[in-house]
């Protein structure tokens, strides 16, 4: 028995939101380091990517996606 659909769909929103924020702040610093519009875009996007593959890696080792 796991949890509801509600509460594992709050969880994976909760994920992509923590990851869209670490992505933004990546880029933001990147661009304060004097990094090219392009390339705070590629590094935010990757960090993003990352953070959220981690989120769900480690809900799911904890069985609470499934």
């Amino acid at each position: 028995m796991g949890l509801p659909f509600y509460a594992r769909l709050l969880l994976v929103l909760t994920a992509v939101l923590a990851a869209v924020t670490v992505g933004m702040l990546a880029g933001l610093l990147a661009r304060w380091d004097g990094a090219r519009t392009m390339a705070c875009i590629r590094g935010g996007s990757a960090s993003a990517g990352a953070v959220l593959t981690l989120f769900l890696l480690v809900l799911t080792s904890l069985r609470a996606l499934g």
